[in-house]
């Protein structure tokens, strides 16, 4: 798919390199927990759906898919370093072997609040897959599975959106200053 607003500056990762990256996730994920019996990811809309979607197909262990909304930004660029739950899950995790799938790790805020509540559940284990992080990042929070680290820019496309546009891009862009600075 082209750029046909001419919002984006240039293509960060390839689709081929995306899905080369997931499959690996996947395969290590899948070798991780070859011994339980069930899995249960917990993809964090919207960003993360279509990265969990492919995630989940390229895994070779029974798992179950939920999901679970939460917000730091408003309509802007800037997040509010609030978050909130806007949608939970719909099942206790107690005992379960959860791993929490995620677009962006930017400010790493959200996993942070994300992961201690969910340890509070209980679950048997909890770990954490998030297909980019920002270099800047200083997150305390462990990162389990990491696909990418991506310069700090606004970025696009599988997934990840600004104002709730580009999402369906099947590569990952950077977008140009001027659109998310108006």
């Amino acid at each position: 798919m082209a750029d046909p607003r001419g919002d984006l500056e240039r293509t960060i990762l390839t689709e081929d390199e995306i899905q080369n990256r997931v499959r690996e996730m996947a395969d290590q994920i899948s070798t991780e927990f070859s011994d339980v019996d069930e899995l249960y990811l917990i993809g964090i809309l919207k960003g993360a759906f279509i990265f969990l979607a492919d995630l989940a197909r390229c895994l070779r262990v029974f798992h179950k898919v939920d999901f679970m909304a939460l917000s730091s930004y408003g309509m802007t660029a800037e997040s509010t370093g609030e978050v909130r739950i806007i949608m939970d899950l719909r099942e206790p995790i107690e005992d379960k072997h959860v791993i929490i799938v995620e677009d962006i790790v930017d400010s790493g805020n959200t996993l942070n609040y994300l992961q201690r509540l969910l340890k509070g559940r209980r679950p048997a284990t909890l770990k954490s897959c998030v297909l980019l992080r920002k270099e800047h990042n200083s997150l305390d929070a462990p990162l389990d599975y990491l696909g990418f680290e991506i310069p700090n820019i606004w970025v696009v496309g599988y997934g990840l959106d600004f104002a709730d546009t580009y999402r369906t891009l099947p590569f990952i862009a950077e977008l140009k200053k001027e659109i998310y600075q108006k």
